[in-house]
């Protein structure tokens, strides 16, 4: 299940983590949000401890938001090395969240990862 994160260890849980982090910046008035949530949990299990899954509560975190430009809900936010490489907004699925964290991944667990992808209307 995804870390919830706040201003107090945001740094130590995403920008020092020593693998790819990805952020789901939601709130709870957000019904796509709610939508992403079971998206975003299967992604973190297909990824099997590759990556690390964390939630960040927009309304409660501003500072971290507006640091980070995000202009929409739900978005994610992709830090690799205590860096912002990628980004995305809006309900996408599971292997879009996968298909993002995968370059990001080192070599071995690149091959490890198995699958295809399936493309869906919100992609």
């Amino acid at each position: 299940m995804p870390r919830i994160v706040n201003k107090k260890n945001f740094d130590l849980a995403v920008l020092k983590h020593d693998q790819p982090v990805i952020v789901d910046v939601w709130a709870d008035w957000c019904g796509p949000c709610k939508m992403l949530a079971p998206e975003f949990t299967a992604a973190e299990k297909a990824l099997e401890g590759k990556a690390r899954f964390v939630k960040l509560d927009a309304d409660k975190n501003r500072k971290i938001t507006k640091k980070y430009n995000v202009m929409a809900l739900p978005s994610l936010l992709y830090f690799n090395d205590g860096k912002l490489v990628d980004r995305s907004s809006g309900v996408v699925s599971k292997d879009h969240i996968v298909k993002r964290v995968k370059p990001l991944l080192n070599e071995e667990d690149r091959k490890q990862l198995k699958g295809g992808f399936s493309w869906r209307f919100w992609e």
